[in-house]
């Protein structure tokens, strides 16, 4: 057999790859494993299947919003030392000085974590100063998507929610050439029907640009019935994030509603993820939790253990 004049090692051929040896267990590759790398023969057929796509973890910080609003530094150190990846932080943020968003995007990047996406009230999507304020509050943290936590009170029936979305699809312009995009995140109220029959997240998905992200709140959904897989399959690669709140029926006194932990509800866990990771366009998770019978750490620490434990699974 003629010699490859240009034979690769285990090291150059993991430079070339572009991977690690741990994410493709080459590094206990077999001689002739190796000699055919060598011979030019195709790695697929040698070499074990690729890992699925990571996809961040992180947090929606009203989970833990009594810590944060005690200490928001042992915050962030507590849920980055418990495994989480990414935090949220939600309307409060807004009321910083760059300043001191400055000081907390050190400690996150001191941290490991990264800030991806903010709840917002409206304000933050009015133009002028709000918005400016916004912008630039954002572009300190990294973060990529701005999201409406919720409709102004004065949101009721169709015309209210074809205002909205006008004004969320002028914002959503405005924001895209600073490196930022708009989004809305659903309760339960937006799974009730409008005039004739048509939910308003139907609404707001279909009076909005593809750019717009749908922020799919899990519980909320399934509580209000409503299939989340088919709506997550009815919006292909709009539902850019996740919030993993889980839901069971009964009440907060039993420890069911939004009170059990993720994994512990109703969720249709394997089929939700399937289709978000498939179809949705989703980069990357946030446990939420309203609170539950354990403290905000603990209950943060065992919804990531859950997660975790699922995605092993």
């Amino acid at each position: 057999m003629k010699k490859n004049p240009n034979p690769l090692s285990r090291r150059d051929f993991l430079a070339v790859a572009g991977v690690s040896a741990a994410g493709l267990a080459a590094a206990n590759l077999t001689d002739s494993a190796w000699a055919a790398l060598a011979t030019n023969k195709t790695a697929a057929a040698i070499l074990p299947m690729k890992s699925p796509k990571p996809y961040p973890i992180g947090l929606e910080l009203y989970s833990v919003r009594n810590e944060l609003a005690r200490d928001l530094p042992n915050t962030l150190r507590t849920v980055a030392k418990q495994g989480y990846q990414v935090v949220e932080f939600y309307a409060p943020y807004f009321h910083w000085t760059p300043a001191y968003a400055k000081e907390v995007r050190a400690l996150l990047e001191e941290l490991g974590l990264r800030c991806l996406s903010t709840h917002n009230n409206f304000e933050s999507f009015l133009p002028g100063h709000s918005m400016d304020k916004a912008i630039e509050l954002n572009q300190i943290l990294g973060v990529r998507y701005l999201i409406l936590a919720g409709a102004p009170a004065e949101t009721k029936e169709l015309a209210g929610w074809k205002k909205l979305c006008e004004q969320l699809s002028v914002a959503s312009a405005q924001l895209q050439p600073h490196g930022l995009a708009a989004g809305f995140h659903n309760h339960g109220m937006e799974w009730v029907k409008l005039a004739g029959d048509q939910r308003i997240m139907d609404f707001i998905a279909a009076n909005t640009t593809k750019e717009f992200v749908l922020q799919l709140d899990v519980g909320t959904c399934v509580e209000a019935g409503v299939d989340p897989v088919a709506w997550i399959k009815a919006n292909p690669g709009r539902i850019k994030i996740a919030h993993l709140k889980d839901w069971a029926p009964g009440s907060a006194a039993e420890e069911k509603g939004y009170r059990v932990l993720f994994g512990e509800g109703a969720s249709p866990w394997a089929a939700i993820t399937a289709a978000l990771e498939s179809v949705g366009g989703v980069e990357f998770y946030l446990l939420e939790q309203e609170g539950s019978r354990f403290s905000e750490f603990e209950t943060a620490q065992r919804c990531l253990a859950a997660w975790k434990k699922f995605r092993l699974t």
